[in-house]
């Protein structure tokens, strides 16, 4: 049997194998695989079929305490691998080997593969439902069913896998009046069904409150982040959280932890068994856990993998993934829950006599310091709780932290914005500059 043909599971042994008599006191090999077909749309047609697959293997070893890894797509020759690991750890400092031990698990797969008719059919609803309001826009659309299967073993006797399967349908919509260009996208991952006509409905609800434009209000004034841009100031948090900018002291909650540090009305946690990006286990094998990151403001815990834990003087907290195959675990979120508040979008809406409505936004918003200062891409206005319409040459700027401190009200509408199941919320501390019509 060549080395090209071994299945997935006898190339993992038989890399641990030569591994071991090559000199390694320990080594770990990480399998990742997936299948992906998907239909893509273009100017409101079908532009293509897509089917791809890729398949890598991560083999991690230490000699002398000193790491290596190397990585390979497709076949893969054992003994070549290991000699480019075991040649890339001598140019490492030596460090602890903390390595999960003795388990193997291969847990149930998570959900339900669909045909590419059926991605075929979601497409077409979703196009036909967003023009038969609106017969002159032009919508782009990828559904696609995602296949992904993770293997994990290590020279301490870890052996767990894993499948899940994931269905994504992104839509945009361009709708162009005279010089006025509108772009207006959702979107939404799941395990079992991606909505399509009521991602349009969402779609058709942005169009109707743009059909005028008009001035913003300026200055200090509320400002509504509908579910999908409320993410910009999550992901300041996600920063924050981070076991590492824990230990290099660049996180501005270091020496904050069982403090308050946002309105009492805001709790966030991950939870390994719900939304489209649930897991069981990290990229070092530890199984996954319910950790609630703030409970009604005040911060409770940091993620970390094994190292940054140690380091901390703490366990690991089973958040420890690699960005990619050729990295080392790092700390990483697999999913970001937000606990919704009460009251629906237009109930938020009703509540606000003057303000703005971000529902997307052009640059990368904030990065840890929580300064951020962003031009609207998609917002509207408010008066007297009602949506007067679209403003446009919009800039939001303020803080992130101090945006969270002033919250005024969570919305029950939560939804999923890629990983990150969030609420609209309205806040308060935030400063708006736009251009006068």
């Amino acid at each position: 049997m060549g080395f090209g043909s071994l299945h997935s599971e006898e190339l993992a042994i038989a890399l641990l194998e030569f591994a071991q008599r090559s000199g390694a006191e320990a080594a770990e090999v990480l399998q990742s695989r997936s299948h992906c077909a998907g239909v893509f749309f273009e100017a409101n047609r079908l532009k293509e079929l897509q089917n791809s697959e890729s398949e890598g293997t991560a083999l991690r070893v230490w000699r002398d305490g000193r790491p290596g890894i190397a990585v390979a797509y497709g076949p893969v020759n054992p003994q070549v691998l290991v000699d480019r690991a075991l040649s890339l750890s001598e140019l490492n400092q030596p460090e602890t080997i903390s390595l999960t031990q003795e388990t193997k698990i291969a847990y149930a797969d998570d959900g339900f593969a669909v045909p590419v008719e059926q991605l075929l059919r979601w497409g077409e609803e979703a196009i036909l439902q967003a023009r038969e309001v609106y017969p002159e826009v032009l919508c782009t659309l990828d559904c696609d069913c995602e296949l992904e299967t993770t293997l994990l073993v290590n020279s301490l006797g870890l052996d767990v896998r894993h499948q899940d399967t994931t269905l994504h349908l992104a839509m945009s919509v361009d709708w162009v009046r005279g010089d006025d260009f509108l772009t207006v996208s959702d979107g939404l991952s799941s395990r079992e069904d991606v909505q399509p006509k009521a991602i349009a409905n969402q779609i058709i609800q942005r169009l109707d409150w743009a059909q005028q434009n008009v001035e913003p209000c300026t200055g200090k004034v509320p400002i509504l982040f509908t579910s999908k841009a409320a993410d910009m100031l999550w992901g300041t948090l996600h920063a924050a959280l981070n076991g590492k900018r824990v230990l290099e002291g660049s996180s501005p909650w270091s020496e904050y932890k069982g403090s308050q540090v946002t309105h009492e009305a805001i709790t966030i946690y991950q939870a390994p068994d719900v939304g489209p990006f649930s897991c069981p286990f990290d990229d070092e094998g530890t199984p996954t856990q319910h950790l609630v990151f703030i409970q009604d403001g005040v911060l409770e815990n940091f993620y970390c993998d094994r190292t940054t834990g140690r380091l901390l003087g703490q366990e690991t907290t089973g958040n420890g993934f690699r960005p990619g195959l050729g990295s080392y675990p790092t700390p990483g979120l697999f999913n970001w829950l937000v606990k919704p508040g009460e009251g629906s979008f237009m109930d938020l809406i009703a509540q606000l006599e003057d303000a703005i409505i971000v529902d997307q936004i052009l640059g990368g918003g904030a990065g840890i310091s929580g300064d951020f200062s962003v031009n609207v891409d998609l917002g509207y206005r408010v008066k007297k709780g009602q949506i007067i319409g679209r403003v446009k040459d919009t800039m939001v700027a303020g803080n992130v932290y101090t945006a969270l401190k002033h919250l005024m009200q969570l919305g029950a509408d939560a939804e999923w914005n890629g990983s990150c199941y969030t609420p609209s919320l309205i806040v308060g501390g935030l400063s708006v500059t736009g251009r006068q019509i």
